[in-house]
């Protein structure tokens, strides 16, 4: 198969893959309501993922040695203050991200 129509191909799948995964729950459940498992799943599953985020994104730190992981818990601390005031996940995110590259870009915590 040539390189483009393996891309074409694959483009095509996915894309008919991703149609299947945003119809395929008003198929099921478009005339009546979801089971009370789907209704838990989808209450709990955003901060179990958060969750997980937060532990891969500290699963490298180095706590022993400078700066001891003072970047990373300022910005959790900045991240979870800012979600508490403004309820926006997506400012959260988005400045969390921005501070977090300028603590460590800039080497703010050099002087530890």
């Amino acid at each position: 198969m040539s390189g483009n129509l393996q891309m074409l191909v694959t483009i095509a799948v996915i894309a008919l893959a991703t149609f299947a995964t945003r119809v395929l729950p008003f198929l099921c459940f478009g005339s009546r309501e979801p089971p009370a498992m789907l209704s838990t799943v989808e209450k709990n599953l955003p901060p179990m993922i958060l969750l997980l985020l937060v532990i891969y994104c500290l699963k490298d730190v180095q706590w022993f040695s400078a700066p001891y992981g003072f970047p990373e818990l300022f910005t959790i601390g900045v991240v979870a203050g800012l979600h508490f005031w403004k309820r926006n996940a997506m400012l959260s995110i988005f400045a969390g991200t921005g501070i977090y590259m300028a603590l460590v870009q800039l080497d703010l915590f050099s002087f530890l």
